[in-house]
């Protein structure tokens, strides 16, 4: 199994390498005006690629039932090891990720970022927000995975795959972290692991609730924080004017 894991790690590794090698080469010969920018920001650049590979390949082993028998493990892992004690403070923070939480969330910040004229960053909110609803929707549509039942749990509605507290958190912190940066850079840092804790908390949540299995929150963290960055970079890129003749 770890040789396994490792051959797959280095194998995305690689693909990511070879997409970052290719984009820069295209930019560089049919979009040079891009050039610059794609370099500027190469560590979300590198980010963005490898979160849509990790996203692609977790999917095609989820589709392809790979993914069952670690799922299972993990899950029983958490079940057997995390203290009781713990179990109210992960229920609490699940709710941070629901829509209850994130859409009356995401409106007013958007809200407040347009009222401050920071225009670009309450699109970047509204846009992440709406965008991962209507990808959780698809996928949870098109995939139609069933929830764990290794022990009795509270009943959730709809497929597991993937979870979409996970993902709309993903989305919802990583914008919201991006905004930070380009108003306040020097809080750039700190922003961005608060994302992390805060999405990773929530992830786990799901796992110690026993409602989703360790791969639907792996692909929504990766997919969550892919369309944030995504949305972002092709802003950069869509407003840089090419050089005139």
């Amino acid at each position: 199994m770890q040789l396994t894991f490792a051959m797959d790690l280095a194998e995305l590794s690689l693909f990511v390498l070879c997409a970052y090698a290719l984009l820069i080469t295209v930019a560089r010969y049919r979009r040079p005006h891009w050039a610059q920018p794609l370099k500027n920001r190469r560590l979300a650049v590198v980010a963005l690629l490898t979160f849509a590979v990790g996203a692609i390949k977790l999917t095609e082993d989820v589709v392809g039932k790979e993914t069952g028998p670690i799922d299972t493990a993990v899950l029983w892992l958490i079940r057997d090891h995390l203290p009781l004690a713990l179990h109210g403070f992960f229920a609490a923070v699940t709710l941070t990720g629901s829509a209850l939480f994130l859409v009356p969330a995401a409106f007013a910040s958007t809200v407040a970022l347009f009222v401050s004229r920071r225009r670009f960053e309450a699109a970047l909110m509204a846009a992440t927000t709406l965008t991962a609803l209507v990808v959780v929707w698809s996928m949870k549509a098109i995939v139609g995975r069933a929830r764990p039942t290794l022990w009795e749990s509270q009943w959730y509605a709809g497929s597991s795959f993937p979870s979409g507290h996970t993902l709309s958190t993903a989305a919802f912190s990583t914008a919201a972290a991006l905004c930070v940066a380009r108003i306040c850079p020097r809080a750039a840092t700190p922003a961005m692991l608060l994302a992390v804790l805060w999405t990773s908390g929530v992830a786990m949540s799901r796992l110690v609730l026993g409602v989703h299995w360790p791969s639907d929150v792996l692909v929504a963290m990766c997919l969550g924080a892919f369309i944030a960055l995504s949305i972002s970079v092709a802003h950069e890129l869509r407003h840089r004017q090419v050089p005139r003749a």
